[in-house]
């Protein structure tokens, strides 16, 4: 970094310090805090609605209320994913795996705060990245083509290994069908439909929005619905101040995990195309592979599963700044809106950003710096209120929640089938969840399916085979392969041999876990059928990763039928494979043992009809008139809470989603029922 860079920060430093901007930047941090407690709003949403109130800001106070805003919306969401395991964005899955699971033992506090400061230095160091890395790193984001995007995907599909615990074989099957649900809608090569079953809403594809929210949100709910305790469990005490000072050294005592994390989330922050989606992932399924006794601890509150995940998703922010400052090139979909602002303001990233606007762009590095500091700081101070809620009653906590949730779930198309996905992903989930089977590949290969398809069809176009010869292609590949092969081999090693493991059938033995595999393979062999109508453009990926599915699935559920005696076996006295076989999937425990199967699928059966019957009610009444009605049901049928309760909750929520989301974001409600009848009821908000 020369004089003139010194000079430019030193005078943006002096510049961003005015009081007026830096009332603008703390307004922007509140503002993203808020929308990531919020489920599925994410902060797509909240720039889109601040952009228009920078036309009349200078370019350094505008870009202050909009960086601090999304700064800090993936450190708000940590709150909604550790005490409720609702992810807050799609960028918080990974942190439920480990956090909620600390919420349940009473150590919310301490898994906030590790989160608050992996967030902090996270999005510090991705600040830093920004400030010296744009002139450096020009020339190399340049050189990245389609072929080293492809692999970089394909490095990130690897880390489904790492994700599905010792269950390999299941977790390459979910994410084999991942991709294939990545694929539903418009091929983009060909125009052909596929596997849209008639639906228009499918013809660009299913949101992932609902699709996460079901997959992880809903499951967790269900089984707070089943246990019907709260969220914390009884024994536990909660020591707020303890745990979060606790949290705090936890983040500096894992400060190697802490750095790596951040400079992963950074360094894929500045790939566009890859996305905040999958960060995450990737550096959750790093700490995976290389923190010592991971395999056995992570999804069952191991901090360590917090801090990876959360110091790489806010430091990505400051790395998807630096394609958007120096091409134009949005590294996010965030950064796509702030694009708009840099026209509304008359600047053109790329070398002017570099040259006489450099003051402009370090003033965008230090207010993602001191929005990280603000945004850490305000969770610390009311952390200790956050984490009480973790203690409160069932009935109290989940109305409120499931409210929102469709809410943040309507966010994705706004479209009614948003709140199908939702409910038919919440009952995967939580079926996938009670028959451990790992749900994170499923999200990872939805995530990056799309990716692959695309990337791959244009580095065969342009390149032919050529790509495969490119070096940053070579080494990403390999990794990917010695990512997939490495639990495989672990598993033959566990097992003694390929001749001793292929040796250990015994005689079948059927049961009810068993319906789902086999569900599976029916579900992949039809979509197989209806692909193999499709032309050949059309039908080559998805055929290719179905039959794929269709193997995994199959001797998955081989394995399941012919080894179901085998944890009660003399074997389960080896010690290394006894210690592999009590980590079984990558993924959170359900804790619904001590509850019998038939009370289980019964209060799950009371807990779906709810949310059809809050579906049903928003048909015909709306949305809004529902709230209260909801949650008058539910906190009085479920568990006769009093009256004095019950009324307040039900006017504040309903006040609350009426000037949140109806008069500041102006949602565009879904036609009802009864509006239709009566039109003059429109007038009603959401009616």
């Amino acid at each position: 970094m020369d004089v003139s860079m010194l000079d430019a920060a030193g005078t943006a430093f002096v510049t961003i310090l005015d009081p007026y901007r830096l009332l603008m930047l703390s307004a922007g941090v509140v503002m993203g805090l808020i929308i990531g407690i919020l489920p599925g709003i994410g902060g797509l949403a909240g720039l889109a609605l601040l952009l228009p109130f920078t036309f009349s800001m200078d370019p350094y106070a505008a870009f202050a209320l909009l960086l601090g805003l999304a700064s800090v919306t993936a450190t708000g969401d940590t709150i909604p994913a550790v005490l409720f395991g609702v992810p807050g964005t799609v960028a918080s899955q990974a942190t439920i795996l480990d956090g909620y699971p600390m919420a349940k033992k009473g150590e919310a506090g301490r898994a906030l705060a590790a989160a608050y400061m992996a967030s902090l230095i996270g999005g510090l160091l991705g600040a830093l990245l920004l400030a010296i890395s744009i002139p450096v790193l020009r020339p190399i984001i340049l050189y990245l083509g389609s072929p080293e995007l492809l692999a970089f995907a394909a490095f990130g599909i690897s880390m489904v290994a790492a994700l599905s615990g010792n269950a390999p074989l299941r977790g390459l099957a979910v994410a084999c069908l991942g991709i294939m649900i990545a694929m539903i809608g418009t091929d983009p090569q060909t125009g052909t439909l596929r596997w849209t079953l008639g639906s228009l809403y499918l013809w660009d594809g299913l949101p992932l929005v609902p699709v996460a929210l079901g997959l992880f949100a809903l499951p967790e709910l269900c089984d707070l619905a089943i246990k019907r305790t709260s969220i914390a469990s009884a024994g536990s005490k909660l020591n707020v101040k303890t745990g979060m000072w606790l949290g705090t050294k936890d983040a500096f005592r894992n400060w190697w995990l802490v750095l790596r994390c951040s400079w992963i989330g950074a360094g894929l922050g500045a790939i566009p195309g890859i996305g905040g989606s999958v960060v995450d992932w990737i550096a959750y399924g790093h700490a995976v592979r290389t923190e010592k006794g991971a395999s056995q601890s992570f999804g069952r509150g191991d901090v360590r599963g917090v801090i990876a995940p959360e110091s790489a998703n806010n430091a990505k922010e400051g790395g998807a700044l630096v394609p958007t400052i120096a091409f134009g090139v949005p590294g996010s979909a965030s950064m796509a809106l702030l694009l708009g602002a840099f026209l509304i303001h008359g600047l053109v990233p790329g070398p002017d950003m570099l040259g006489k606007n450099l003051n402009i762009t370090y003033a965008m590095v230090w207010s993602v710096a001191i929005a990280n500091i603000l945004g850490a700081g305000l969770c610390f101070l009311f952390s200790g209120q956050f984490a009480k809620i973790a203690t409160l009653r069932y009935s109290l906590i989940l109305p409120c929640i499931l409210a929102i949730l469709y809410i943040g779930a309507f966010q994705g198309t706004r479209a009614w089938g948003d709140l199908y996905a939702l409910l038919l992903f919440g009952l995967l989930g939580w079926t996938m969840k009670q028959l451990k089977w790992p749900r994170p590949p499923l999200i990872l290969g939805l995530v990056l399916g799309d990716i692959i398809e695309r990337y791959m069809f244009i580095s065969v176009e342009r390149y032919g085979l050529s790509w495969l010869t490119r070096p940053v292609v070579i080494i990403l590949l390999i990794l990917a392969i010695l990512g997939v092969a490495r639990p495989l081999l672990q598993d033959i090693r566990i097992h003694g041999g390929l001749r001793a493991m292929l040796s250990g059938f015994g005689r079948p033995k059927f049961s009810l876990p068993d319906l789902f595999p086999a569900f599976l393979i029916v579900l992949i062999a039809g979509m197989l059928i209806q692909a193999s109508e499709w032309g050949f453009g059309a039908q080559i990926v998805p055929l290719t990763v179905g039959i794929m599915a269709l193997c995994f699935a199959t001797i998955s559920l081989l394995n399941q039928i012919f080894r179901a005696t085998e944890e009660s076996s003399e074997s389960a006295d080896d010690g290394a494979k006894a210690k592999v076989q009590q980590k079984i999937h990558m993924d959170i425990v359900a804790d619904t043992a001590e509850v019998p199967t038939r009370v289980i699928l019964q209060r799950a059966a009371i807990f779906f009809g709810w949310l059809l019957a809050f579906m049903a009610s928003m048909a015909v009444i709306g949305l809004i008139p529902t709230i209260p009605l909801f949650v008058i049901g539910y906190m009085r049928l479920e568990n006769r809470e009093r009256w004095t309760l019950v009324i307040p909750q039900a006017i504040g929520l309903t006040l609350f989603v009426y000037i949140v989301f109806d008069q500041l974001l102006t949602i565009p409600w879904p036609p009802t029922l009864l509006g239709d009848l009566i039109p003059a009821l429109k007038v009603i908000p959401s009616v």
